[in-house]
Order: structure tokens, then C-alpha cells, then sequence
């Protein structure tokens, strides 16, 4: 298990516990108390948790915690991006060029490659770029931008050289909100035509989005429905709104306590 898989389920612990015991955790993890010590500290540097005598609870300071850590560990609809990331991760191969947004749920799509073998990624989003890059086997591209303030997200078009001499074979991207007529949409306008770009140097266009953002609509639009190959939603999405989507293959993603 990598560092940052290791960090994501100690946070999924506590979120679930409240606090952890050291001893016991470094067993229900099969690591040394030694490792999960220095994951402890790496954690309390960036003010996720606060450690105790022989173990460590949540930082108190929530709104920091959400405020630098939604493209990491988002807690909203956490169990269907999840799930979503598994699904998309099945359409992904060996010897693929692969485009990853930088959105939270795509994010957990990143965290289900970290094992896989030559694979080239192209991405703006630092935190997807960070945990692949563990991996010898991948060969990570990160496209030029502007660094989003108070976020790990770089936007913009000053990237466009290095997407223009790329020809992947999947992009997989996220969204404010997807609706039939605006197709995904977007706050940022510069994240907007970021991803029109993205679109258009890959072969297929993926779109994952968690039930909440079906029918939603932003500013600007990133991908139209037509220029969409495949959807992947989760389990609460609303059947009658999917079949109105036409051209577009749909997959459903159930969690694991649902597989």
C-alpha cells in the first residue's frame, strides 16, 4: 500500500471511529507502529488530525480541513465518487494514454490506477499527479497553467501546446452539473475550455458524476452530451432522467456493500 492510500484510510478511520489507537490500527493495517507514527505526523503538519497520547483524533478545525482537503477527501457523496472511480477504473488498459481532470471524483479514479502498469497520464490536477507518480510504471504529464488559488487545480489554456501533440485514448472528466441541453458545465470558464480541449485530443470522452449533479447547471459548458461516449453515475441516480439521455452509453457503479 502507498503512503497516500495508507493517509486516506487513516482519515477514513477516524471519520468513522473519532480516534484511533496507534497498537490497533498498525495491526488492522498490517503496518509498523513506526510507519503509522510518521503518517501521523505528516497528517498533523497538514492539519488533519490532532495526535494524542498513543493515538491521534480529527483536527478540530474542520472548516481548514474542508477547505484544503475537498480535491483529496471530499466528504460529500465520498461513497458514490468512490464507486464511480472503480467502475471507470475497468475501462482502462495496459499500454493506454489516459487525460484526467482535475475534479474530486476523478480523483478516486487516480487512486484505483496507482498500481497499474504503463500508463500514460495527462492531467491538471497536482493531487492525481502526486499519487501516480509513485509509480515508476506511469508516466506522468502534468498540463501547464495557472495554479488555482487555495487549491491543488491548474486551469487555463497555457497548456494547450503540450494537448495539441497528444492523441489519448480516454478522457475522463467531472462537472458542477450535466444537463441534456448544456451537456457538463462548469463555474470556471478557463476550467471550461481546458477541458473542451482535453475532449478533443482523446478518442473517447468519459463523464463521471454522482447523481447530484445530473440535471445541474453551471456557467460555462465544458463537454456537450453529443461529444460524451460514456456516463458513469452511481445507484441513486434517477432512472427516468438517464433515459432521456440518448447516444450515450450509461453505466451504473454500485458500492461495495452493494456488489
Amino acid at each position: 500500500m502507498f503512503a497516500s492510500q495508507r493517509r486516506d484510510k487513516i482519515v477514513e478511520w477516524l471519520q468513522k471511529h473519532e480516534q484511533l489507537v496507534i497498537k490497533e490500527l498498525a495491526l488492522v493495517m498490517n503496518v509498523s507502529e513506526g510507519t503509522l507514527r510518521t503518517d501521523l505526523r505528516m497528517l498533523e503538519e497538514e492539519g488533519i488530525v490532532e495526535r494524542t497520547h498513543g493515538g491521534a483524533v480529527l483536527a478540530r478545525k474542520k472548516s481548514m480541513f474542508r477547505e484544503q482537503h475537498t480535491a483529496t477527501r471530499s466528504e460529500l457523496n465520498y461513497i458514490e465518487k468512490q464507486a464511480i472511480g472503480q467502475e471507470a477504473a475497468r475501462l482502462v488498459t495496459k499500454g493506454q494514454c489516459i487525460i484526467l481532470d482535475a475534479s474530486s471524483t476523478v480523483l478516486e479514479l487516480a487512486k484505483m490506477l496507482i498500481e497499474c502498469d504503463y500508463l500514460t497520464v495527462v492531467t491538471n490536477g497536482l493531487e492525481a499527479a502526486m499519487i501516480l507518480n509513485q509509480n515508476p510504471r506511469i508516466n506522468v504529464l502534468i498540463v501547464g497553467g495557472v495554479l488555482r488559488s487555495g487549491s491543488k487545480t491548474v486551469e487555463g489554456i497555457l497548456g494547450k501546446g503540450l494537448l495539441e501533440g497528444i492523441y489519448a485514448d480516454l478522457f475522463f472528466t467531472s462537472a458542477e452539473g450535466i444537463s441534456i441541453e448544456e451537456g457538463m458545465t462548469d463555474f470556471s470558464l478557463y476550467e471550461a475550455e481546458l477541458k473542451k480541449r482535453m475532449a478533443a485530443n482523446a478518442r473517447r470522452t468519459v463523464a463521471l458524476v454522482d447523481y447530484t449533479k445530473l440535471g445541474r447547471r453551471s456557467i460555462a459548458t465544458s463537454v456537450k452530451i453529443e461529444n460524451i461516449h460514456t456516463l458513469i453515475t452511481d445507484n441513486k441516480a434517477k432512472r427516468e432522467y438517464l433515459n432521456r439521455i440518448k447516444g450515450v452509453e450509461i453505466m451504473i457503479a454500485l458500492p461495495n456493500d452493494k456488489k
